[in-house]
């Protein structure tokens, strides 16, 4: 809580009563004769036309499904197709007032909404707008094969290329919008504004609050709206980002043009079921989804239900919904209310609902009765409509036969390019910064009082005699990490930084102390303890174009935002085709002494997954060159650092730490000692243990241990240590982590493959024991010491005259941990 907040208690303290404003229900009532006034007849029949066109295509992507034709054109297409037949006036409504400024996130029921988001683009940009879109994207590859023998306008082909470059998306194509690597639940075109779709539910619940938090940020024009499902109303992205969303902060702290809540819209589609469970009824305990915004702000979240059967009602909502935005009264939440025909996918056969309820939605279909109304109002004949139809039809039947022919839509060829994927997993890009404009800072760098401070400090450990200086005169690792985030704030305007506790305290473990002077607010903030939506909010801002950095306090927070950290993060930049840049630097502390829900090290987790960056420098100067070479990166990165060395000085590099920038490239390790007789590999803070362990092996039983650290986990060059393995033989490779699925087990198995010839036994691994971790009074008996690491040694690779073993690492006591899972 910021010092200026008083909280008091003659206030807080008060009797009284929470009470609540109405919300609003379908309370829109024009006929399409009233609306006559707002609406040209082009204007009228674009609607029409745009849910025909949803309609449609979808109906296309079902026969093909259900029946392995349509329209003739035989297809077979195994992948998913979640379907929203039935939904289309809600998708033309939410979309007819936005421009390509403005963003949508959507569900995997996403089709609807990418072609109506589409549509309204092409309507609103200019011919040589969409010229230079068509033929810039993937330098024309989707737009060759749609312009080939085309006559007509310029509005026309634009509608050719959206329904080809989607439709080929879906069916894997290497001329899709992603490449074919999105396919149908993550197909998306940023260029008109159709950010990812998302095949968790509600995982664009958290994401898209990212997004309107970097307009906001960086003044961008236009709003965010993002799609999810009624049934998503109980995942925890989507109320973590509302949590988000809605902090008090925008209107009571950040000050000037940034005061104001963000330009968001909520929308909720709201199609009564999520998957086979209905939600008002059965899975949910809300009668109206609109009464949730009630819960969150003293705004309420401007929440309303909209008929979303009729699209004029929704166009309304978001005439009225937008001026709020502009107002920056925000977010705003819509429950649009309407009904999928289809089941959850082609497989589900709505055995969950009744006959007779498809059948009473259907008599009201919205394509049906709107066309109807048109007709009563004399606005267009039934010919006309017809017209719409068949010409529609005829150009789906294009888009089918166009995307599933093997020349002109082929598949990437993973036979004579067996990397293509590969090669888009990281855009390993070096950017200064991701604007080119002035930055927002309180005061010059060389101004600040910590800045200041560390030109006082000794960046090398020892004196000239070898005699260590005192903590408070040493250069620390955290001043490392602070020294590289600093500049990158003074150097790229788009720097973010947030989460628990990140300004006033000075951030966790105080990395950040300094930077709440150095900053306004909207550059540096606490977040909700919400640590879906930290990780969350920071995809959605780093795929707008900025760079931000998330902290979780503990590794072990990593799993309260397990789905963004292992499923969203690392996948979007090769989902995009390589279009979306990932320029995330996640900071994740490694503890101790807090027990077993705050002392675990996951790096193995991070480093399982493809897509992600991992490094855990635990030296100052390797903590700052990292830290700059993440921060100059456009790739994802988690960033960990150990709580138990964050004092440490610099005891390796010689002259210390330099004060001016340098980078450490990513997956380098470095050798710490040089050695001949075993080369210990270590991960994280281990380091120093080892280096305790190289001392006694030297001074006691005259073994010359190479000590390597490994800094980088994803990538990593096992050059060095096979080099290192040609002189000594012997390996053990030791970290804080619970060894049994370890990275450790991973660089053991890798480097018995790669150096089996240089090897004289297999690696050891010296990791923690594969339990909980204690209180810090018994930590000893569960992290790898010194003293393992040389009884490791003794029993496993060469005995040591002498030695006397303090624990036990013989085949029969791993036999016996593992069978009782310890």
């Amino acid at each position: 809580m910021p010092k200026i907040q008083f909280i008091d208690p003659q206030d807080v303290r008060k009797a009284g009563e929470v009470t609540f404003k109405p919300i609003p229900v379908n309370q829109y009532n024009k006929t399409v004769e009233e609306e006559k006034a707002n609406f040209s007849k082009d204007d009228f029949l674009r609607i029409y036309h745009d849910m025909v066109v949803i309609r449609e295509f979808e109906t296309m992507l079902n026969e093909i499904k259900t029946k392995g034709e349509y329209n003739g054109v035989p297809y077979n297409h195994p992948g998913p197709a979640h379907l929203s037949i039935g939904q289309e006036a809600a998708a033309v409504g939410m979309a007819y007032t936005l421009g390509v400024e403005d963003f949508i996130f959507g569900s995997h029921r996403s089709h609807g909404e990418i072609l109506a988001k589409g549509l309204s683009a092409i309507h609103k940009l200019n011919d040589d707008q969409l010229m230079d879109v068509m033929n810039k994207h993937f330098d024309g590859k989707t737009f060759a094969p749609v312009k080939e023998n085309f006559k007509g306008t310029v509005k026309e082909l634009a509608i050719r290329f959206l329904i080809y470059g989607t439709l080929a998306e879906i069916f894997a194509r290497e001329t899709g919008f992603n490449r074919g690597l999105g396919g149908s639940m993550h197909a998306f075109f940023t260029p008109f504004g159709v950010y990812p779709n998302n095949a968790i539910v509600g995982g664009s619940g958290d994401i898209a609050v990212g997004a309107a938090l970097f307009k906001k940020v960086n003044r961008k024009d236009g709003i965010v709206v993002a799609n999810i499902g009624d049934a998503s109303m109980a995942c925890g992205p989507v109320w973590e980002g509302l949590s988000f969303a809605t902090m008090d902060q925008f209107n009571q702290l950040w000050e000037g043009d940034m005061k104001g809540g963000l330009p968001l819209i909520i929308n909720i589609m709201n199609n009564q079921y999520g998957m086979g469970g209905q939600t008002c009824g059965e899975t949910m305990g809300y009668n109206i989804a609109a009464r949730i915004g009630a819960g969150l702000n003293d705004d309420q979240l401007h929440a309303e239900r909209v008929d979303g059967y009729n699209p004029l009602a929704v166009i309304d909502a978001y005439k009225r919904k937008r001026k709020i935005l502009e107002e920056k009264r925000g977010p705003v939440l819509l429950d649009v209310l309407t009904y999928r025909f289809s089941g959850h996918s082609p497989s589900d056969a709505s055995s969950y609902r009744s006959k007779e309820e498809v059948e009473a939605w259907q008599a009201v279909d919205s394509i049906l009765w709107f066309g109807a109304e048109l007709v009563k109002a004399g606005i267009a004949t039934e010919d006309e409509l017809n017209g719409t139809r068949s010409a529609t039809t005829d150009l789906i039947t294009w888009g089918v036969k166009l995307a599933i022919d093997p020349v002109i839509s082929p598949l990437m060829d993973m036979e004579k390019y067996p990397e293509l994927i590969g090669d888009m997993m990281f855009s390993d890009e070096s950017v200064d910064a991701m604007e080119d404009r002035p930055v927002e800072v309180n005061h010059p760098m060389a101004e600040n009082p910590r800045v200041k401070q560390l030109q006082t400090k000794e960046r090398f450990a020892f004196d000239k005699d070898g005699k260590p200086f005192s903590k408070i005169k040493q250069y620390g690792l955290r001043d490392g990490i602070f020294e590289a985030i600093v500049d990158r704030f003074y150097k790229d305007p788009t720097l973010v930084a947030y989460g628990e506790e990140n300004r006033d305290w000075g951030g966790a473990f105080a990395v950040y102390r300094g930077l709440t002077e150095a900053l306004p607010y909207h550059r540096l903030f606490n977040s909700p303890i919400a640590e879906a939506s930290i990780i969350g909010t920071a995809i959605g801002y780093a795929m707008c174009g900025g760079r931000v950095i998330p902290e979780i306090m503990y590794c072990d927070f990593l799993g309260r935002c397990g789905d963004e950290v292992f499923n969203q993060l690392p996948k979007w930049q090769a989902m995009s085709g390589n279009v979306i840049k990932m320029p995330v630097v996640v900071r994740v502390s490694v503890g101790s002494k807090y027990g077993a829900q705050h002392s675990q090290d996951w790096t193995a987790l991070a480093a399982h997954i493809p897509g992600l960056k991992v490094c855990f420098p635990v030296t100052p100067y390797d903590a700052k060159g990292l830290m700059n070479s993440a921060l100059q990166g456009t790739d994802p990165v988690i960033f960990f650092e150990s709580q138990r060395i964050y004092d440490i000085g610099e005891q390796f590099h010689e002259g210390g730490v330099p004060e001016g920038y340098y980078e450490i490239p990513f997956g380098e390790p470095d050798v710490k000692r040089k050695g001949s007789d075993v080369t210990i590999l270590t991960i994280g803070a281990t380091l120093y243990r080892a280096l305790e362990a190289a001392d006694i092996l030297q001074e006691k039983y005259g073994l010359s241990a190479e000590v390597i650290d490994a800094r980088s986990l994803v990538p990593f060059n096992y050059e060095p240590v096979i080099e290192s393995l040609k002189k000594t033989g012997r390996l053990v490779i030791s970290g804080d982590a619970s060894a049994r699925g370890s990275f450790m087990r991973d660089l053991a198995s890798n480097i018995t493959e790669l150096a089996f010839d240089e090897l004289d036994g297999p690696p050891v691994v010296v990791g923690s024991r594969n339990w909980i971790t204690p209180a810090y009074e018994l930590e000893n008996s569960f992290f790898p010491q010194a003293d393992w690491i040389i009884d490791a040694i003794h029993e496993k690779i060469v005995p040591l005259k002498g030695h006397v073993v303090k624990s036990n690492f013989t085949a029969p006591e791993q036999i016996r941990r593992s069978k009782l899972g310890v």
